[in-house]
């Protein structure tokens, strides 16, 4: 039988980021063999690395499914062919054989010139504009016919993040996920990274669930805000909800947030707070008439925090202020999203898991949550840019607070 054979090659952190045994597994998992034609190892730790990879399998599909899979690892074909480009034929469709992307930096070549991919994200297409010479990715709802998509693997190729020359909490946390985990260090480098965030103009994103108000934890993340520390909040109806019912009654679910015991007709609380806000139009609208004079949502108000509501099909109410068409709510998080450098996802498994899905993954993350199963599945990004952390939510961001909010006392915007 007549064997077909492609020559790819990796550059940068190949080694110490382990990149090329993952690649060279990847080739040998799928049926496939390799000769490593030429391996150029950096002189030193910061130094990039070149190794270029004969790889050979028993059929053409065989191989187009290698080249594919180790394309996301960021092997390239030597052979320079630009990417095949297919019209939609119909809208919210992608032509069959599209390109799936993944949240690494991405490129298209086009007329023999590599042109980035705007705004990574995993599981969408590739559309390109002719007119304007530009790449993005582009999900699947918002395609319309006659949008040149980006077929096949040819004349694409993607960078993995690098592991970076100092080692870092995110590199140590991302290792495993255990609750014997030193948080006290972990929880001070976390604040240290994320005070470095923005100072140099980052925003930060809190994904967070009702368990934040559950547990007493609202007022830490009130202060981090009000300290300038969140830009971007998402969460669902819940956090809204019972942070606003906090505000209002002192009660969180019917519990008493000081004596942590149920009050009378406390289940009502929430559905009150919710058709008060309903009443007067919004949460913004309860701020302005000082109906709402504290709590999470109170804040982001009075200091300009973006945020996003996504509904649910549980939800009470629900608020106004919540989006409860799911594909309205995901494009709303994607036009929030710009800017982001770290994001911080706490107690609240699919709301995070979304986020997690639209973020490139150049942005680094903090998944917190007292369930080492969701934060397993929160951390395992592929990247060494996201960690977890198994502890109560509480305790995390009143930690968090005490390392970041002394800091603010000059002000940060």
């Amino acid at each position: 039988m007549a064997m077909v054979s492609d020559t790819v090659e990796l550059r940068g952190h190949i080694i110490d980021s382990l990149i090329l045994p993952k690649v060279l597994d990847e080739i040998m998992t799928l049926g496939g063999t390799f000769e490593i034609v030429d391996l150029a190892v950096g002189h030193r730790r910061e130094d990039p690395s070149r190794a270029t990879i004969r790889v050979t399998a028993s059929d053409a599909d065989r191989l187009q499914a290698i080249l594919s899979r180790i394309g996301q690892h960021g092997a390239v074909p030597v052979t320079g062919e630009d990417a095949r480009l297919v019209p939609a034929d119909l809208d919210g469709a992608f032509p069959d054989g599209f390109y799936c992307t993944t949240h690494f930096d991405t490129w298209m070549s086009r007329e023999g010139r590599w042109i980035a991919v705007e705004r990574p994200e995993m599981d969408c297409g590739i559309r390109f504009d002719p007119a304007t010479g530009r790449a993005e990715t582009i999900p699947m709802h918002k395609v319309r016919r006659g949008d040149l998509i980006v077929v096949g693997h040819a004349g694409v190729k993607v960078a993995p993040i690098d592991r970076s020359p100092e080692r870092s909490v995110f590199e140590f946390m991302a290792s495993s996920v255990s609750s014997e985990k030193p948080k006290a260090v972990v929880i001070r480098e976390m604040a240290a990274h994320i005070k470095t965030a923005r100072a140099a103009g980052g925003k930060v994103l809190v994904v967070a669930g009702p368990a934040v108000i559950h547990t007493g934890a609202g007022g830490h993340l009130e202060r981090l805000i009000a300290a300038g520390y969140v830009q971007v909040l998402f969460a669902g109806n819940a956090l809204a909800a019972h942070d606003i019912e906090q505000a209002l009654y002192g009660t969180s679910l019917g519990m008493s947030l000081d004596a942590g015991m149920p009050v009378d007709e406390g289940h009502e609380h929430h559905l009150r707070a919710i058709n008060t806000i309903r009443r007067v139009g919004g949460i913004k609208q309860a701020v302005e008439k000082g109906i709402l004079r504290r709590g999470i949502m109170h804040a982001c108000v009075v200091h300009g925090v973006d945020y996003v509501l996504a509904g649910s099909i549980r939800d009470d109410g629900p608020l106004p202020d919540v989006i409860t068409d799911a594909v309205k709510a995901q494009d709303a998080m994607r036009e929030k999203i710009r800017g982001v450098t770290v994001g911080i996802m706490i107690a609240t498994t699919l709301h995070s898991i979304a986020t997690g899905n639209i973020l490139p993954a150049s942005v680094k993350l903090i998944c917190v949550d007292i369930n080492p199963a969701v934060v397993t599945k929160l951390a395992d990004r592929g990247s060494f840019q996201a960690m977890g952390l198994v502890t109560d939510v509480e305790p995390f961001l009143r930690a968090l607070a005490e390392h970041l909010v002394p800091a603010m006392s000059h002000g940060v915007s």
